[in-house]
């Protein structure tokens, strides 16, 4: 870890006409410092002004865990503020003092805790709140060499998961059952948390966001499975793929399931440098659209990921951003029959130099278990 991402951020600030950038913990905290601190009450928060030092404003009792973490070893300056100090104020005289001035326009991360983004907006009088988004996304969008293999590790240790899913997905079975013997398999491969696991089934398969339940699988039932979880250095994993169980897909299924794995397929091969993001959910898009099934696909293409499992860029409708070499995302076109099944295929992708890496193996067509 070096301070190079801090002073990069610094630099889009300053361009983009942001005094101040506060960022609490969360996934930029860490981006940006290699601090995964205690989301709490109490404020801890890396402030980068857009002239001088970027400085952490942590509570005393864990600044050891901050001289522990690689933020440690990079030279920042620590205030450490005592439960009768007043945090905000600390960080705003701080703040003003490298800039020479108030700071007029303040950036907080996307996902701060309303209490910590209110504070520092009253802390500094007469401020303009906004978004680091702007500046952050620039950065955590372009992966590193080194990020795209951590996100290669994750992918290939949820794919060991996906092949051993005849162990647990069987007729007789609740989803509940096959999802816990599944969360234990994502740790066992090498995860240290579990995102999330979705196993729907039948009519649930049909919402995508379905989890589990304490529905019992039946014989004929297509069944969604998408995982994702961390892996010790906060990169994600996240994969989809669809079963059928104790025997094979009806005619009609086995037809629109082509569809949908042309689709995915099509955009896949869409990626490339220069592509745009809304290109590559065009892509899949128009295949289920020209084969009758367009208004079943109701969620976009894909989503960036890294330290978060979704983050930009958003491959969807709109998102006119060229693809750059490092940008890693999913592609995960989906078909949802409402009441009776669904299926989504779902790998991750990172544009390459010359066209893409993909992240994900197994079979991509509708694999079928005994049951």
């Amino acid at each position: 870890m070096t301070i190079d991402r801090v002073h990069a951020a610094r630099e889009i600030a300053a361009e983009t006409g942001v005094d101040l950038m506060v960022l609490t913990p969360g996934s930029d905290l860490r981006y940006l410092v290699g601090y995964n601190a205690h989301p709490l009450e109490r404020l801890t928060a890396l402030a980068v002004p857009a002239r001088g030092e970027a400085f952490l404003v942590v509570p005393r009792l864990e600044a050891p865990m901050v001289a522990a973490s690689p933020a440690g070893s990079l030279g920042l300056d620590v205030l450490a503020w005592d439960e009768t100090d007043d945090p905000f104020a600390m960080l705003a005289g701080a703040a003003t003092a490298r800039l020479g001035r108030a700071p007029g326009r303040v950036a907080v991360g996307a996902r701060s805790w309303a209490e910590h983004a209110l504070g520092v907006q009253c802390a500094v009088a007469g401020s303009e709140l906004g978004l680091a988004s702007p500046v952050i996304d620039r950065l955590r969008m372009v992966k590193s060499a080194a990020e795209v293999e951590e996100l290669a590790v994750a992918g290939a240790a949820i794919d060991r998961v996906h092949a051993h899913m005849g162990e647990w997905l069987r007729v007789g079975r609740t989803e509940a059952e096959v999802g816990a013997d599944i969360a234990a398999a994502i740790l066992d491969e090498g995860h240290v948390s579990v995102d999330f696991v979705i196993v729907g089934s039948g009519p649930n398969g049909a919402s995508p966001h379905h989890e589990l339940s304490d529905r019992t699988i039946e014989a004929g039932d297509v069944v969604v499975v998408d995982l994702g979880g961390g892996i010790p250095t906060g990169y994600r994993s996240d994969c989809t793929r669809t079963y059928t169980v104790g025997g094979p897909p009806s005619a009609d299924v086995a037809e629109w399931y082509a569809v949908l794995q042309a689709a995915q397929s099509a955009s896949v091969a869409a990626v490339r440098p220069g592509v745009t993001a809304e290109a590559i959910d065009e892509a899949a898009r128009t295949v289920i659209a020209d084969a009758g099934w367009g208004e079943h696909f109701i969620h976009r293409t894909g989503h960036g990921i890294g330290l978060d499992t979704h983050e930009a860029p958003y491959i969807v409708a709109g998102n006119d951003i060229p693809l750059v070499p490092g940008m890693a995302f999913s592609v995960e076109p989906g078909i949802y029959l409402a009441g009776r099944c669904g299926a989504r295929i779902e790998d991750i992708v990172v544009c390459t130099e010359d066209g893409v890496r993909v992240l994900n193996e197994g079979p991509r067509e509708l694999v079928e278990l005994p049951g």
